[in-house]
C-alpha cells in the first residue's frame, strides 16, 4: 500500500504536503514545531490536520507490519497462494487483515480439530460436493470406527458437520458480508436486570434502536449501565437475510442428502461460531468510534478551556468554599505570588459572617484586592452572599467572579503542589489555585492532569492511555500556541513546550534558579541534556522579555533572526524599536513579498510570519476569547422564572447540549434542539467552552435543582 498517496487523499491534501510532514516527523519534529516553523514544507498544514496525519500514519505502518507477520505465518503453513497475498495486500484494515487470516491462525482444539484428527475430513468434503447419490447415512457408516471413538453413522455425521461449520465461519468474504449485513440492518437492544431498581439507566430500560443510528452517548452509556450491572444489552441480526444469504453461497445443489444437513451446518456456523464473533466486534467499534467521539469533544471543550484570556494586574483574593473546616483565603498579586492566606469561618455550622467581613475587609485595603475568585464546590453559594453583601459594605470597587473547581482538590494533594507551596494546607494551596487559575488560567491548569479537568463525558469508561495522549496534545498545541516566558515558567507549563521532556524542563527550572533568569534564548544550550535539537524544537515557543536581543521576545525562532534583522534595516528600523512595539502597521509597507523572501533567503510564509511577529511581538492569541463575566450581585435558583433573559458562560459541552453557568450555582441545560434554528449535528458547532452565550429560561425544577434554557430568543 501506498501510505503517502492513502493519507493524502483521506486528509484532502496533496500528495507533496503528505511526504513532507511525514519525512518531518520522522526526522523527530514535533508537531508544534512543523506547523508554526516548516510551513513551507508541508504547505501550511495545521496542527489539526498533522495531528490526524500522524494518527493515520501510525495506524497504517502498523497495518503494513501486520500484513508482513500474517503473509511470513501462512508461508511457513506452505498455504500461501497468490491469489490470498494479493488479498492480504489489497486489505485496507486490521479487521480485514484479521478476516484473511482466520483459517490459517494457529487454533486451540476446537470441534472440527477433533473431527479432523479422527478422519472426517473426507466425509466432510462428499456433503460439501453436493453430489451424493447414496445415502448420507450409508457413506457415514464407511468412518465408523471404535478406535476412533466413531461408535455410529450419526457420529461421523455430526463430526463432519462441525468441520463444515468451522470452514464457514473462517471464510472471510462472509464474515465481511454478514458484519456489513448487521451494521446496517442490525439493532441495539437493551433491557433492565430489574425494572424495578432505579438508576440513571431507566430510558434504556427498554431501549431498541439501529446500529447504524446509534448516537456516541448512548453507546456509552449502555456500555456503563451494562458494566453496573443494571442492563443487558444484545445485538440483534437480521438472521433471516443472513441464513439467506450463507445459503445462497453455500447450497448450489438441490440435493436431497446434503441440502438439509448443509442448512444445519450453516444454521450451527452462524450461531455458533459467526454471530457472537460479528456481536463482539461491532460492540467494541461501536465503542471505538463513540470514544474517539467523546475525545475529540473533550478535547475540543479543553482547549477553550486553556485558551481562555488572563486577566492581568488584578490583585485577585482566591476563596476555596467549605462549611465545617472553615473558608480557605488566599491573596495573589498580580504576578501570581502568594502575599497572605488566612482561613474565615461565614458558612455553617460556625456562621462567623461579621468576623470573616472584617478579616476581608483588612486584606482588600491591605493588598489592594479588586476581584475575589470563588471556587464553585461546596458551600460556594452561601460563600457568594457573603461576597455580595460585603461588596455593598466597601468604598472601593470589587468584583467577584465564580471559577470552576475542577481537579482543583487533584492539584492541591498533589505532589507538585506540595513543591511549590511546602508550607501550605491542602485548603491553601486550593485557594491560591482559584485566583491563578483567573489570572492566567493556561499556566494553572496545566499542573492538573486533564483528565480530571471536568469538561467530558464518560471520562472514567473510555481507554485512557488514548484520552491521556489526545488531551496531552491539545494541552501541547494550546502551550505552544500562547508561548511561554523562560524566566517565569513552572516546570509544568515548560514540560508542554515543544521539544521539552519532564526532565529538560526540570533541568531549565534548576539552571534559571542557579544562575539567575536567561538573558538570551543561546543560553538554553547550557542547560544540561539540552541539545541542538531540542533547541531547534523549543526556541521560537519560549519568550525572554526584557532580554540582549529584543526578538528572543517574540515568535520569531533564531533560525530567522538574520533574517528578520535584515528586514527592520531594510525598512529602516533596528532591534530597539522591536522592543519599544514602534512596528505597526509594517506589513502594508512590503510590496513584493515572494521577491523580499527570496533575498532575505527565508520562504514566503515565513516571511509573513515573521512580519507579523514583529508588527505585534508575543501577541497573545487568547486576547481574542470572551472575557469571563465579572458580577457583583447574586441570582437565586428560585429567582428564576421562565421567559428571564441572563447571559451565562458555557462550563460544558457533551453531544446532546451544554451546560450554561448563570450565576445561579446550577449549571441549566441547553439542549441541542434549543441551540439553533438551523439543523446541527453537534453542538459544537454552535458554542465552545468559554463562550459568554445569551440564554432565555425555558423552565425551571426546583425539586430536582434542574434548569432547562434555550438560545432561541425569539421563539
Amino acid at each position: 500500500m501506498d501510505i503517502i498517496a492513502k493519507i493524502s487523499e483521506e486528509l484532502g491534501i496533496r500528495k507533496n504536503q503528505a511526504e513532507a510532514a511525514v519525512k518531518l516527523i520522522d526526522e523527530g519534529n514535533t508537531i508544534p514545531f512543523i506547523a508554526r516553523y516548516r510551513k513551507e514544507a508541508t504547505g501550511a498544514l495545521s496542527d489539526e490536520t498533522l495531528r490526524n496525519l500522524y494518527e493515520r500514519l501510525n495506524y497504517l505502518r502498523n497495518l503494513e507490519e501486520r500484513k508482513e507477520t500474517v503473509l511470513s505465518g501462512i508461508e511457513e503453513q506452505g498455504k500461501l497462494t497468490e491469489e490470498l497475498r494479493e488479498q492480504i495486500l489489497a486489505a485496507e484494515t486490521m479487521v480485514a487483515v484479521e478476516d484473511l487470516y482466520r483459517p490459517y491462525k494457529p487454533k486451540r482444539r476446537t470441534r472440527a480439530t477433533i473431527a479432523k484428527e479422527k478422519g472426517l475430513e473426507p466425509l466432510a468434503d462428499m456433503i460439501s460436493l453436493q453430489m451424493l447419490k447414496t445415502p448420507l447415512t450409508e457413506e457415514a457408516e464407511k468412518f465408523v470406527d471404535e478406535g476412533k471413538e466413531i461408535h455410529t453413522a450419526e457420529e461421523a455425521i455430526a463430526g463432519a458437520k462441525d468441520i463444515l461449520a468451522e470452514r464457514i465461519s473462517d471464510e472471510a468474504d462472509y464474515r465481511s458480508r454478514i458484519r456489513d449485513m448487521t451494521v446496517k440492518k442490525g439493532r441495539i437492544v437493551s433491557t433492565a436486570k430489574d425494572p424495578e431498581a432505579e438508576s440513571v439507566y431507566e430510558m434504556y430500560y427498554a431501549f431498541d434502536e439501529p446500529v447504524a443510528k446509534l448516537a456516541g452517548h448512548r453507546i456509552l452509556a449502555l456500555n456503563r449501565g451494562e458494566k453496573e450491572k443494571f442492563l443487558s444489552v444484545k445485538v440483534e441480526a437480521p438472521i433471516e437475510d443472513i441464513l439467506r444469504y450463507l445459503e445462497k453461497k453455500i447450497i448450489v445443489r438441490d440435493n436431497r442428502e446434503t441440502a438439509p444437513v448443509l442448512q444445519e451446518v450453516i444454521a450451527d456456523a452462524y450461531d455458533r461460531l459467526i454471530a457472537p464473533a460479528i456481536e463482539r466486534e461491532i460492540r467494541s467499534g461501536l465503542t471505538e468510534r463513540a470514544e474517539d467521539g467523546a475525545i475529540r469533544v473533550f478535547g475540543k471543550n479543553l482547549e477553550q478551556l486553556l485558551m481562555q484570556p488572563p486577566i492581568a494586574g488584578q490583585v485577585v483574593l482566591g476563596w476555596d468554599p467549605a462549611f465545617r473546616t472553615g473558608c480557605k483565603l488566599a491573596v495573589v498579586d498580580a504576578t501570581g505570588k502568594v502575599l497572605d492566606t488566612t482561613v474565615i469561618y461565614p458558612t455553617a455550622p460556625q456562621n462567623k459572617v461579621e468576623e470573616a467581613k472584617a478579616v476581608l475587609k483588612k486584606l482588600i485595603s491591605k493588598y489592594h484586592v479588586t476581584l475575589i475568585s470563588l471556587g464553585n464546590g461546596t458551600a460556594s453559594r452561601e460563600s457568594e452572599r457573603v461576597i455580595v453583601d460585603l461588596l455593598k459594605e466597601l468604598p472601593v470597587k470589587v468584583s467577584y467572579v465564580i471559577v470552576n473547581e475542577a481537579g482543583a482538590s487533584v492539584y492541591s494533594a498533589s505532589k507538585l503542589a506540595t513543591e511549590e507551596f511546602p508550607n501550605f494546607d491542602v485548603g491553601q494551596r486550593s485557594a491560591a489555585s482559584m485566583a491563578r487559575r483567573l489570572q492566567d488560567p493556561l499556566a494553572e491548569l496545566v499542573k492538573i492532569d486533564p483528565k480530571s479537568i471536568g469538561v467530558g463525558q464518560y471520562q472514567h469508561d473510555m481507554n485512557q492511555k488514548k484520552l491521556s495522549e489526545a488531551l496531552g496534545c491539545v494541552v501541547e498545541d494550546c502551550v505552544n500556541r500562547v508561548g511561554v516566558d523562560l524566566n517565569t515558567a513552572s516546570a509544568s507549563l515548560l514540560e508542554y513546550v515543544s521539544g521539552i521532556s519532564k526532565t529538560l524542563a526540570k533541568n531549565i527550572v534548576a539552571y534559571r534558579e542557579e544562575n539567575g533568569r536567561f538573558e538570551a534564548r543561546g543560553q538554553l544550550l547550557k542547560v544540561a541534556k539540552l541539545g541542538p535539537k531540542a533547541f531547534e524544537q523549543c526556541a521560537g515557543f519560549l519568550r525572554i522579555t526584557e532580554g540582549k536581543n529584543p526578538l528572543d521576545a517574540t515568535g520569531v525562532h533564531p533560525e530567522s533572526y538574520q533574517a528578520a534583522e535584515k528586514l527592520l534595516e531594510r525598512l529602516g528600523y533596528t532591534p530597539e524599536d522591536v522592543r519599544e512595539r514602534r512596528l505597526d502597521g509594517i506589513s502594508k509597507k512590503l510590496s513584493d513579498s515572494k521577491k523580499l523572501a527570496e533575498e532575505l533567503g527565508v520562504g514566503e510564509m515565513t516571511l509573513k510570519d515573521i512580519v507579523k511577529e514583529l508588527e505585534k511581538p508575543a501577541r497573545d492569541p487568547r486576547e481574542d476569547m470572551p472575557k469571563p463575566i465579572l458580577r457583583s450581585d447574586v441570582l437565586e435558583l428560585k429567582d428564576l422564572k421562565p421567559g428571564m433573559i441572563l447571559k451565562g458562560t458555557v462550563r460544558n459541552v457533551i453531544d446532546f447540549g451544554a451546560f450554561v453557568d448563570i450565576g445561579v450555582h446550577q449549571d441549566g441545560l441547553v439542549h441541542i434542539s434549543q441551540m439553533s434554528d438551523r439543523f446541527i449535528r453537534h453542538p459544537l458547532e454552535v458554542v465552545s467552552v468559554g463562550d459568554i452565550v445569551e440564554v432565555k429560561v425555558l423552565d425551571v425544577d426546583l425539586k430536582k435543582q434542574r434548569i432547562a434554557l434555550t438560545m432561541k430568543l425569539n421563539g
